[in-house]
């Protein structure tokens, strides 16, 4: 486990960030990523009947959408152990595989730092 304090104040942010989009809208996991620019994207888990997407893919989705071009870190906020291989995939396909991906439990604290690899 990894102390929150210990962590940049820029991946600090999106995993305050991913915690507070989860507790929120009360979705089960929260996520947030940092683009090439510093700027952030904030999503929740998605559930509908015709779609479903993690909230590490949507806040993927929303970087692309808002015209990122790459990605320097990744948080998701989840009871997971780890984050999962198709929400690494869709970190390395916009930051390619070396973006750092950081899984923290729902009371913030980071239990694992893993690349999009």
């Amino acid at each position: 486990m990894t102390d929150t304090t210990a962590l940049n104040p820029e991946d600090r942010k999106i995993v305050t960030l991913a915690r507070s989009a989860r507790a929120r809208n009360g979705v089960p996991e929260g996520a947030a990523v940092r683009d090439e620019t510093g700027r952030t994207y904030v999503a929740g888990t998605v559930a509908l009947d015709s779609l479903k997407l993690s909230a590490l893919q949507t806040a993927v989705a929303m970087a692309v959408a808002s015209g990122a071009t790459s990605l320097e870190a990744a948080a998701v906020v989840t009871e997971a152990e780890s984050a999962s291989p198709e929400d690494r995939a869709a970190v390395r396909d916009l930051g390619g595989p070396a973006t750092p991906v950081l899984v923290a439990g729902t009371d913030g604290t980071v239990r694992e730092t893993v690349t999009a690899g």
